[in-house]
């Protein structure tokens, strides 16, 4: 599990230079930017927060999301 204080600092690494950049929690599972709707997996607890990572799940619905997430 991710911590609170982890998740309120957390922003999107694609968007934060010129947005807000923040993330939804998702089934303790996912990190969904409200802006570009890129999604990063947290895998073992750790957020995989590469833009490489969030672009691969650009067009997946949050509802289609897999949980846990794909370990590659």
């Amino acid at each position: 599990m991710v911590s609170k204080e982890l998740l309120e600092i957390l922003r999107c690494p694609a968007c934060v230079q010129t947005r807000e950049g923040t993330l939804d929690y998702y089934k303790k599972a996912w990190l969904v930017c409200k802006e570009c709707s890129r999604k990063y997996p947290i895998r073992q607890d750790i957020p995989v927060m590469l833009i490489d990572e969030g672009d691969k799940w650009i067009e997946t619905a949050v509802d289609d999301l897999p949980v846990p997430p794909p370990e590659k």
